[in-house]
């Protein structure tokens, strides 16, 4: 599992690749966590472009960011273009409250 970060405005983007599961939510957490927090940002854009695999515990950390921003009155948006994990958004039901777009620049227009 790779992620890397990138600000634009008040909105955090995190580049998530290859696996995202119960083995790496948890250090991803804590770390989308804290540089949320120590720069006052809103916004998270989950852009899961390249991401090949994701489990429930994916699903967890992205609700669980959904929660964090809905307190500072922010939203979460996903960028994602594979039809496996479209599929899984789909079934878990966060394609009702939350944004995916088939774009990195979409999501960022909101």
């Amino acid at each position: 599992m790779q992620m890397s970060y990138d600000m634009v405005g008040s909105q955090l983007i995190v580049k998530l690749s290859g696996e995202l599961d119960h083995h790496t939510s948890e250090s991803l957490r804590n770390k989308i966590d804290q540089h949320y927090s120590a720069h006052n940002l809103s916004n998270i854009i989950f852009d899961l472009t390249d991401l090949k695999f994701m489990d429930s515990s994916g699903i967890g950390l992205i609700m669980g960011r959904y929660k964090m921003c809905k307190e500072r009155n922010g939203s979460v948006s996903i960028v994602s273009t594979s039809p496996y994990i479209n599929r899984i958004l789909k079934m878990s039901g966060i394609y009702k409250i939350i944004k995916v777009f088939s774009t990195l620049d979409d999501a960022i227009k909101g």
